[in-house]
């Protein structure tokens, strides 16, 4: 069975000066070579709820899957157009509490403000065919919470996009990558058809749909550690 990458983006924009954490921003340029790269290589881009028939082992194909985490504004500014250009669709796992606001959960830490989408540009980036994910209400460490704040948490954060775009959320992406069985059951409970990690690896069919494994893109990997990260992971030889 093929082994499907499932990228992980943050922001898709030059690292200010100074900032921390440099590894969170892919510049432009380089997001479009790698959106480039897949293309050439015969690999689909496609969005979180896509991958499912692909993860069930009910579809085959060559795919990757383009997911963005938080909800910044440069996802839709830098990364939309190229998506565009080459046919893709990518999942945007949005931060609900901070729709038109700003990165509140780390930005003393990084030592950036950085915008997020708003209500009008996130149902744009709806409109252009990709889709909307739901990534708690205030990146909370959702391991730390007790049962009826985890729940609100997670349930609140997609009523709150449903609500603002009008259709159903059905992806769910973990804040940190957290999540124990608790955590994984409630968001199957709850019926989200799939949630998304930060553990490294490829996801394989007949993986734990609720458990995803991702492969992290960051600006302070060089050009050749890319195909080597979609093609091969180091990390597969340990699941």
């Amino acid at each position: 069975m093929s082994a499907i990458p499932i990228l992980m983006y943050h922001n898709i924009d030059r690292a200010p000066r100074g900032v921390r954490l440099r590894g969170l921003y892919v510049s432009p340029g380089r997001f479009r070579r790698q959106m480039q790269l897949l293309k050439w290589l015969g690999f689909r881009g496609i969005s979180q709820a896509e991958a499912l028939p692909y993860l069930c082992g009910e579809a085959q194909g060559k795919v990757a899957v383009i997911t963005f985490d938080d909800g910044y504004r440069d996802n839709l500014v830098h990364a939309l157009p190229v998506l565009r250009d080459l046919g893709f669709r990518a999942t945007c796992h949005v931060v609900s509490d901070a729709v038109g606001a700003y990165n509140r959960w780390d930005a003393e830490q990084l030592g950036a403000r950085k915008a997020m989408m708003d209500a009008a540009e996130l149902r744009q980036w709806v409109a252009a065919g990709m889709e909307v994910g739901a990534h708690s209400r205030s990146h909370a460490r959702l391991p730390e919470l007790d049962a009826a704040a985890l729940r609100e948490e997670i349930q609140g954060s997609r009523t709150a996009l449903e609500d603002l775009l009008g259709q159903p959320v059905r992806s769910f992406c973990y804040p940190y990558g957290a999540a124990g069985e608790r955590e994984r059951a409630l968001v199957r409970e709850l019926g989200f058809a799939s949630a998304v990690t930060v553990r490294r690896a490829r996801a394989r069919p007949g993986d734990d749909l609720w458990g995803l494994p991702r492969v992290a893109v960051g600006g302070h990997h060089g050009p050749q550690v890319f195909p080597l990260q979609i093609l091969t992971a180091h990390e597969d030889r340990h699941r």
